[in-house]
């Protein structure tokens, strides 16, 4: 593998989803199959003896599932990109393993080009969750997570160090908002709105956009209504 290839490596219990992964995967450029684990145990293990830049990973596996996996193997130094791969019928396990630090989420019938974008995207070290998609996520984790009718606290202590402005952006991506509606809200320009982010995720320690949004939610600064 050259040092511009992107090593990924394959977690599933299912051995056909992984060979066809793994076939769209040698068919492009740039892009090399570096290892497969059948649960997340295994993965673990390999993870720690071989080199990989992202990692797809399903969620309900035996052993051990990949969000405890995902939390494992974010928690090294130098750990890959991890995308989770879900079927939207276990929402709860997506969220739990982007809590983990994952860098996102992709649907299990995606097709290769979504696939590739993805490993594409988190090698960048962005995340695969739009911000469309994230709103339909948190939507749907609606009952894991603070309402209106809650006692909750509004932030945690982390939150204090964050200027007004900055508080405003990490709301406005816990809503869902994407750069550019984020810029035309308050009246700013796309770069300005980056530069943000890019001060909220290193004052906040957050490893991405996604991460934001679960603190968002978390902290209470945007709540689930409805």
């Amino acid at each position: 593998m050259t040092d511009d290839t992107i090593g990924v490596f394959l977690v599933d219990d299912q051995q056909l989803v992984r060979a066809g992964f793994r076939m769209v995967l040698d068919a492009e450029p740039g892009m090399e199959v570096v290892g497969e684990a059948g649960d997340g145990q295994e993965a673990v293990d390999s993870l720690a003896l071989s080199r990989a830049d992202v990692v797809l990973m399903d969620v309900r596996m035996p052993r051990l599932d990949g969000v405890e996996a995902t939390r494992r193997i974010c928690a090294r130094p130098d750990a890959p990109a991890v995308v989770v791969l879900t079927t939207f019928d276990l929402d709860e396990y997506a969220f739990a393993a982007l809590k983990a630090g994952a860098a996102g989420f992709l649907l299990k019938d995606a097709g290769p080009a979504d696939l590739l974008a993805a490993i594409r995207t988190v090698h960048r070290g962005d995340s695969v969750v739009a911000p469309s998609t994230t709103r339909r996520l948190i939507d749907r984790f609606a009952e894991h997570l603070p309402d209106d009718g809650q006692d909750t606290p509004p932030a945690d202590e982390r939150l204090g160090s964050l200027t007004d402005r900055e508080r405003e952006v990490l709301i406005a991506v816990g809503q869902g908002m994407s750069n550019a509606e984020i810029a035309a809200a308050l009246f700013v320009a796309e770069a300005t709105v980056k530069t943000h982010i890019g001060r909220v995720l290193a004052k906040l320690g957050l490893r991405d956009r996604v991460q934001m949004v679960v603190l968002a939610y978390e902290t209470g600064l945007v709540r689930v209504s409805g």
